[in-house]
């Protein structure tokens, strides 16, 4: 007779990932353990080192909010493969649709022979997206290729070169998009020289704003205006390049206010104003996108991550004339909108739809935020919590201070791992813990979670 532990182990009997997985919290080795150790010996063989790994557990399944690694250990995932299993791994609708698709056929390349759920996709993006007006969309394959092609359709539109970005800002890996972005470790250490014509303003993080979070948007604002104005001319900026709530760099919620007015300042001087929304779109925030909370209405949205459940897709939609404007062939990709990948997108909006995980969002917010907040007040290490909905963080300091204290972050983390709790670590100083749950988890491996969280926090 099997065992729930073989159940789940590779020599057992055949499994299955997605919600009907036992939600709990399971421990029956060491983290990581004996099979997972030998995998991870493998991969320091086979695979070079640059490509590395927060907690070397190799997952044999997973669904709503556990992963189940090799060693039948089932660990609670605050991470969502940075946020992109946002509706759930293996979640019934995407594996439906995938199934059926990859039955019928694997890949045409859209720009040679056409297929339905491509323009499907686009059309629900254009209609779901902020602002009515007439928009257009196409897809290519990560966020980083999204960002890249929306400087692509800016620079072609306006007729201008320069692209304005932020401080803690983080856009990809591929040579222009790390120039985008502000982290030299690891992402950016002699890999240059970069593109032109990229330039870098003041974020407003309130947090580390000099003159104190209230004065953060407003002065934050200003700066980065001026020197627009005297640094480039905004007549040469062809786009502004921003995540509405930035990701790798700490999750660093602007002040209120900011957006709008780069936004505001974005359409009287003719510059796209393009929102990196590849971590922060598809409910993560308690809106289906993060611009809506302030009322922003980009020219450009860049989304990807949470698109299509874990299949690899990104979406580049903006104003009708700014991609019209480019010309035939100067846009698209040999596997962008994979069929695969498009049916996986279809999935997850309807699932988004059905199971109202916009408001789950909000709900899991409500839960973890005040749980933050107490654990600050509590272990004056934790000098800053934010967030919103299930996109939520705090940053950790020496006690008394706002000195960064990344060694006391991987310290948590350590623990936190060992105690089969995914975290991430993120931000400029390497000391931010962020939580990027799926929103199928439960509120009781949620609460079991943060009570680990807060065992972590306290110990150190």
């Amino acid at each position: 007779m099997s065992t729930e532990r073989d159940a789940h182990r590779p020599d057992g009997p055949i499994a299955h990932g997605g919600p009907t997985l036992p939600q709990e919290r399971r421990l029956l080795t060491e983290i990581p353990g004996p099979r997972s150790r030998e995998m991870f010996a493998r991969k320091q063989s086979a695979v070079p080192p640059g490509i590395g790994t927060t907690l070397p557990v190799f997952v044999t399944h997973a669904g709503g909010g556990v992963l189940v690694d090799a060693d039948g250990n089932s660990l609670i995932d605050f991470g969502s493969g940075i946020a992109v299993t946002t509706v759930g791994n293996a979640a019934p609708r995407v594996v439906e649709r995938v199934r059926r698709q990859v039955a019928d056929f694997t890949h045409t390349c859209f720009m040679v022979t056409p297929y339905e759920s491509y323009v499907e996709v686009c059309e629900k993006l254009n209609h779901l997206t902020p602002g009515d007006h007439e928009k257009r969309t196409f897809l290519v394959n990560s966020g980083a290729e999204a960002v890249e092609n929306a400087v692509k359709v800016a620079r072609h539109a306006t007729g201008r070169q320069a692209v304005v970005v932020f401080d803690h800002g983080y856009h990809g890996r591929t040579l222009l998009t790390m120039t985008l972005t502000a982290k030299n470790m690891p992402y950016k250490h002699r890999f240059g020289p970069y593109a032109p014509e990229v330039y870098r303003m003041p974020m407003a993080y309130p947090f580390r704003w000099p003159t104190g979070p209230d004065n953060c948007a407003e002065e934050a604002a200003a700066q980065a205006i001026d020197a627009i104005e005297k640094q480039i001319g905004a007549s040469n900026v062809a786009a502004i390049v921003i995540e509405p709530i930035q990701g790798e760099g700490g999750f660093v919620v602007p002040a209120q206010g900011f957006l709008p007015r780069l936004a505001e300042f974005a359409k009287a001087n003719g510059i796209v104003f393009v929102a990196d929304e590849v971590q922060t779109g598809f409910a993560r925030t308690g809106h289906l996108f993060a611009c809506e909370d302030e009322g922003i209405v980009p020219d450009i949205i860049c989304t990807a991550k949470g698109i299509a459940g874990g299949l690899p897709l990104a979406a580049v939609t903006g104003r009708a004339e700014l991609l019209d404007a480019v010309h035939v062939g100067g846009l698209g990709g040999t596997y962008g909108g994979n069929p695969l990948a498009c049916e996986a997108a279809l999935a997850v909006l309807e699932t988004i739809e059905a199971d109202d995980l916009v408001a789950r969002a909000r709900r899991i917010g409500d839960l973890m935020l005040p749980r933050l907040a107490a654990l600050a007040e509590r272990c004056p290490i934790v000098g800053d919590v934010r967030g919103r909905g299930a996109m939520t963080a705090i940053e950790l300091v020496k006690p008394g201070t706002k000195e960064p204290d990344p060694a006391a972050t991987g310290e948590i983390a350590r623990r936190c791992h060992a105690e089969g709790l995914v975290v991430l670590t993120a931000g400029t100083y390497g000391n931010v813990l962020r939580f990027l749950p799926p929103l199928a988890i439960s509120d009781a491996l949620l609460d079991e979670g943060l009570s680990i969280l807060e065992k972590a926090v306290s110990a150190v």
